[in-house]
């Protein structure tokens, strides 16, 4: 059985925090810094199991997430298990009047089964 996950950033989502709102950008994923993928788990492989998780990561003036949240289920803990790893991932921060600051960011991790 072959299978793929589908990252997509959703930052269109928008932000939780007032500044995000009146930011000059989204906090993404830096594509400079290495960023491994969240692998499928073992047994939702077996399972079948798919679906798309939403997060919610606060990223700090640095781009380190400082805390991560299940925003919305996948419907399998294990799937939504796996994509809290993309917390892990360095992230440009929202920049506002010139300068990072610190903000909450949704993103959509898919996991489908090909």
């Amino acid at each position: 059985m072959s299978h793929t996950t589908r990252l997509l950033i959703a930052a269109a989502l928008g932000s939780l925090s007032f500044a995000a709102a009146a930011a000059d950008s989204v906090a993404s994923i830096d594509s400079k810094v290495p960023c491994d993928k969240p692998e499928y788990p073992r047994a939702s492989l077996v399972n079948e199991e798919q679906g798309t998780v939403v997060l919610s990561l606060e990223i700090g003036t640095d781009g380190k997430v400082m805390d991560s949240k299940v925003e919305k289920s996948s419907g399998f803990k294990n799937l939504d298990k796996a994509a809290l790893k993309l917390a892990s991932c360095h992230f440009k921060p929202v920049v506002q009047d010139g300068k990072p600051v610190q903000s909450w960011a949704k993103f959509e991790y898919v996991w489908k089964l090909d």
